[in-house]
């Protein structure tokens, strides 16, 4: 590098991030010191300070280390931080600053996110951001945020949110195209309404009964879990969709009609079949299914999937290439009188791609002619997996049901697979 020009230098260096490196190439030489100023961002590590042996904090040696950089435009820190030494970094490099990403490890501290400022009301110093990304964060009390006209990316990581809170923090952010919401409790009722938001991605834990409300005229992704009651509307751009309830149960799903949906997963132990059967409908265009229920009941009764006639779900999802079933539903499908009827001419014309999740010996003669039907009428299948997930049965209809499945598996093997 001695044979380079500084500009050449200097662009080199700017790449860097890691703090550990920053301090080393700061001792090489005068022209690599010199460099050190046009650095865009630096990240410190969560063992930055472990083998520290100067006399300085970690808050001042991140200060320094800002102090040290003309235009920073990124500034990541994994290692614990106070209050004061957040504060004083945001000062110096907020307006500056287009990407925050803090571990904050207040999760336990609740007099500490009543502190005036608190953590949370620093971040207000940069108000030029455009990427916001917090991990462990206590926010019980409204964040004291003036609008952040710029920010596009809002994603918080294991936190514990009070719904006032929430809803102020999202007011602040106006413009957001890609909200992420991960590993949040404390939520009971959660309503988002962003113009520009496209991504949304929100999980939250606890009892599974949270009730979420959506507004955003420009959404393409949302996934969603833990919520029991779930409204949203306009969703004209919306093309993948994706709803859970690994704790609790889904009881009410209000979205209207999906024209463009093109991915719906459904997940959860217990739907009401009126959502279930309403997400079906408005789904019609969709290409990719994946279901994942195992029980239908509106209440605290667990239900069978009742009989879905094969040959109308079909028609009614013309466009289905990939369908990834699971358990509840495949049984739905293989009800005596479904296939009973089938209008010559009947095809599946799309569908190239089947994933069958099997649990039970009940009902082998069905299923095995519900497997057969996919294929019949599958002009372009090219794939079917068939899935033997803990089937509990010692009785010899097992070892049937298997063998049937294996010699089906034999006579189309170019196609199906056993996994």
């Amino acid at each position: 590098m001695d044979s380079l020009p500084d500009a050449i230098v200097q662009y080199v260096l700017s790449h860097m991030k890691n703090a550990r490196d920053v301090a080393v190439c700061n001792c090489v030489s005068k022209r690599w010191k010199e460099s050190i100023p046009y650095l865009k961002s630096l990240y410190f590590p969560r063992n930055s300070f472990d083998n520290q042996s100067c006399d300085n904090s970690p808050d001042d040696i991140v200060l320094k280390m800002i102090y040290s950089i003309v235009c920073l435009e990124e500034l990541v820190v994994y290692t614990p931080f106070s209050k004061a030494g957040l504060d004083s970094w945001l000062m110096l490099a907020g307006s500056t600053l287009k990407h925050l990403e803090l571990r904050m490890d207040n999760l336990a501290d609740y007099q500490g996110c009543l502190e005036n400022p608190s953590k949370l009301d620093c971040i207000s110093r940069a108000k030029n951001l455009e990427s916001l990304k917090l991990w462990g964060v206590l926010m019980v009390s409204s964040p004291k945020w003036d609008v952040f006209h710029k920010l596009q990316n809002l994603e918080i990581v294991g936190a514990r949110l009070e719904d006032p809170a929430l809803s102020t923090a999202l007011r602040a952010c106006p413009n957001l195209t890609n909200l992420l919401l991960l590993g949040c409790e404390g939520v009971r009722s959660v309503s988002i309404e962003l113009p520009h938001l496209e991504q949304c991605k929100l999980d939250f834990y606890g009892l599974g009964n949270c009730s979420l409300s959506v507004s955003c005229p420009k959404i393409q992704f949302l996934e969603v879990q833990g919520c029991s009651w779930i409204r949203v509307q306009e969703t004209n751009c919306l093309r993948n969709l994706s709803i859970s309830n690994n704790a609790g149960r889904v009881y009410m799903v209000d979205f209207g009609k999906l024209v463009a949906l093109e991915s719906l997963t459904l997940r959860g132990v217990q739907w009401c079949w009126d959502a279930i059967s309403k997400m079906l409908y408005w789904a019609s265009e969709v290409k990719h299914l994946y279901m994942k229920v195992e029980f239908t009941g509106d209440f605290d009764t667990l239900q069978p999937f009742p009989e879905v006639d094969f040959v109308e779900f079909f028609n009614n999802h013309p466009k289905l290439q990939k369908f990834d079933i699971h358990g509840a539903m495949f049984a739905a499908l293989c009800q005596k009188n479904s296939l009973k009827n089938v209008e010559s001419g009947f095809v599946i014309p799309c569908l190239e791609e089947v994933v069958v999740t099997v649990r039970s010996p009940l009902n082998a003669e069905q299923k095995m002619s519900t497997l057969e039907s996919l294929l019949k009428y599958g002009k372009n299948l090219k794939t079917m997996v068939i899935r033997i997930l803990q089937m509990k049965s010692s009785h010899s209809s097992s070892d049937d049901f298997f063998d049937e499945i294996c010699r089906f598996r034999c006579m189309n093997r170019k196609i199906v697979r056993i996994e």
